[in-house]
């Protein structure tokens, strides 16, 4: 029996809480000429496309976006980024993923670019489910959702904006 789909944020919320989180990014980051929003491959990055967006439309920082390919099931497996060292070192960074479930992809996303000297590393999520297993937090969040580790939650971003709890 197929479990029905209850939906968490609809596409106006979802627009409501990437414009909120925009101006605390925003708010945290006012004293820098530019960030780099890195976005986990996916849903994360479809999230930092849109956070990208709604910044450069009420700041003037410089942003520039990261793509942050990281193997789910085998994080230990090489992260690639679609920016150069040499892009980021020295800067603020915030790490963007849809949802954040055990911390997992974000602590081995952030992992990453600890080679490198960096201003601030920051993270968003729009989803923080709260079942850290690593000591990961997200600095800005679109909502906090308890559920149980047998549910997953689904967010797109594409057409139809909606996050929905299987």
């Amino acid at each position: 029996m197929k479990k029905e789909a209850t939906l968490i944020l609809s596409h106006t919320q979802i627009e409501h809480k990437i414009r909120r989180i925009a101006f605390q990014i925003y708010e945290n980051n006012i004293d820098e000429d530019e960030i780099i929003l890195a976005g986990i491959a996916n849903s994360g990055y479809l999230f930092a496309q849109k956070l990208k967006d709604c910044l450069e439309d009420i700041s003037p920082i410089t942003i520039n976006l990261c793509e942050v390919k990281v193997n789910k099931k085998k994080p230990l497996d090489t992260v690639t980024t679609s920016l150069g060292e040499d892009l980021y070192t020295n800067k603020s960074i915030v790490m963007v993923d849809d949802v954040l479930n055990s911390g997992a992809t974000l602590i081995y996303g952030i992992k990453y670019f600890l080679n490198v000297p960096l201003k601030k590393l920051q993270t968003a999520v729009l989803v923080d489910r709260s079942h850290k297993r690593f000591p990961i937090k997200a600095d800005f969040k679109g909502i906090s959702l308890s559920t149980s580790l047998s549910e997953n939650v689904k967010v797109s971003l594409d057409k139809e904006y909606k996050a929905e709890l299987l």
